[in-house]
């Protein structure tokens, strides 16, 4: 499939480029993509939750009625689960919610992403482009030009560019990554998807 390539006034700039196939034309596997979605959702999770069991709560240990004759029920310790304040039963307790996924699956959920988004036509090619400084007002205006202020945008650079991540910082439903940052999520939870022109080079040699 071939793309034109735009220059960041929102023009084409001549040149077309010819996607690989491999890598953004195979056929869409969408159990593949929940499975990698679920494993980063489950990897940013910290997992720290606790709350006190009986032996944990800081209360007397005073036996608050005698065995018998009250006429109520026998209790032993107001670290009861029965009282108020007391400690809790089978409560969470801190663990590691991340597992392990094949090479091969997660590289198939991000192909399978990937020939989404160009099934969609919600892939977009632009030049190689620098910002002199880091200025909102710069990022907006090239995101206008490319007439997709109004959708949730992913920026995949070839390399790391300091300024044109603090132009989009404050930008809610823009985010900048590099191409080795590149993952399932992020493609699936983009309405559309901006790459450098060469950012599909670099994956195709990973390919």
């Amino acid at each position: 499939m071939e793309l034109s390539v735009y220059k960041i006034d929102g023009t084409e700039s001549g040149k077309k480029v010819t996607l690989d196939s491999a890598v953004f034309g195979v056929e869409p596997n969408d159990h593949a993509i929940y499975l990698d979605v679920k494993q980063y959702l489950a990897n940013q999770r910290q997992g720290t939750h606790k709350s006190k069991e009986k032996w944990e709560v800081a209360y007397s240990t005073k036996k608050i009625v005698r065995q018998k004759g009250s006429g109520g029920a026998r209790h032993g310790s107001i670290k009861s689960p029965t009282y108020v304040g007391g400690g809790r039963v089978f409560g969470p307790k801190p663990r590691d919610y991340s597992f392990k996924l094949n090479k091969k699956l997660k590289q198939l959920a991000r192909f399978s992403a990937l020939s989404y988004k160009v099934k969609e036509q919600a892939l977009t090619l632009v030049e190689p482009f620098v910002l002199e400084a880091p200025k909102t007002k710069d990022m907006l205006k090239i995101i206008k030009n490319l007439k997709v202020n109004d959708r949730k945008i992913l920026f995949v650079l070839p390399e790391n560019s300091n300024n044109i991540y603090l132009s989009s910082r404050n930008l809610p439903n823009v985010k900048v990554i590099s191409v080795s940052e590149i993952n399932t999520y992020d493609l699936v939870n983009a309405t559309t998807l901006i790459m450098v022109d060469g950012v599909q080079d670099i994956m195709q040699g990973r390919n």
